[in-house]
């Protein structure tokens, strides 16, 4: 089943448009929801799904990198709201822009999470008590999560990244989503496509840097982003993580302005703003 014609943005103002002709009943099951910066939550085949809960208010943290105090925003969304009636936590790692103190304490103990291998003595240490650790495949509510992986950049800073995965979610009937995690453009990203053909792709594409490192950004960049979309296949992208964190180089004109040079419209690329919700 094609779920190319099935993508449609609702923002806050409840404006939407749909790319093209939608299924009232795929749009009630599935969506979308950028939080801000890689938070998400999705609703797929039934049930809630958060990723990577940075939940702290505007300016919680000290800078990344520069200047300014992180976050840089605000939550679109009470704390609340985020968290209500969520059923599965993804946590692609634990860097504290993926996983905060705030998630940490208002995050119910039994919730379910999913994490990765390298993350798994982290996760012992904590009070959540239904968590586990994800090698490759699991079956979970008759929602199939794979785990797969990337690179948090590359060279010297890349190893000091550490590191990262992310996880793809098929469904019986439902689109086959891909979610990125924070990697560049790599070739377990091409792999990743290449195995699991997905119908919708969640992209990290801040472009993140840190100041004293030669090497290229921790995160897809414009000319990245557009790489992946090139090899991308059927599916479409949904461009996040940016205008959040102050290491964060690409913002979402800057990475409008690389797709309208190639003429890659909305059909094919989205870039949500904090807080639109993405029906799919």
């Amino acid at each position: 089943m094609s779920y190319l014609g099935v993508l449609t943005v609702v923002t806050s103002n409840n404006l939407s448009f749909a790319a093209n002709a939608a299924s009232e009943k795929n749009i009630a099951k599935n969506s979308i929801r950028l939080i801000r910066n890689a938070t998400l939550t999705i609703q797929y085949a039934g049930k809630k799904i958060l990723v990577d809960p940075l939940l702290a208010a505007k300016g919680a943290y000290k800078p990344f990198a520069y200047e300014e105090r992180n976050p840089t925003v605000d939550l679109p969304l009470s704390v609340d709201d985020i968290i209500e009636n969520v059923d599965l936590v993804l946590v692609t790692h634990t860097h504290s822009d993926h996983l905060d103190a705030v998630a940490k304490e208002v995050l119910p103990g039994d919730v379910k999470i999913i994490n990765q291998p390298a993350d798994e003595e982290y996760f012992k240490k904590t009070e959540f008590t239904n968590t586990e650790t994800l090698q490759d495949h699991i079956l979970w509510n008759d929602i199939h999560i794979y785990r797969t992986g990337g690179k948090h950049g590359s060279g010297e800073i890349g190893k000091r990244m550490g590191t990262v995965s992310g996880f793809v979610l098929k469904s019986k009937g439902q689109p086959t989503v891909y979610i990125v995690g924070d990697s560049i453009w790599t070739e377990e990203v091409e792999q990743a496509l290449e195995n699991h053909q997905p119908d919708v792709i969640i992209a990290n594409t801040g472009g993140a840097r840190f100041p004293g490192y030669e090497e290229p950004p921790i995160l897809m960049d414009e000319v990245q982003t557009i790489s992946l979309i090139k090899a991308s296949g059927k599916a479409k992208v949904i461009a996040v993580h940016m205008e959040a964190l102050d290491h964060c180089i690409t913002t979402r004109s800057s990475l409008q302005r690389e797709a309208d040079l190639l003429n890659i419209g909305k059909e094919k690329l989205f870039i949500p703003k904090d807080g639109e919700q993405i029906m799919i």
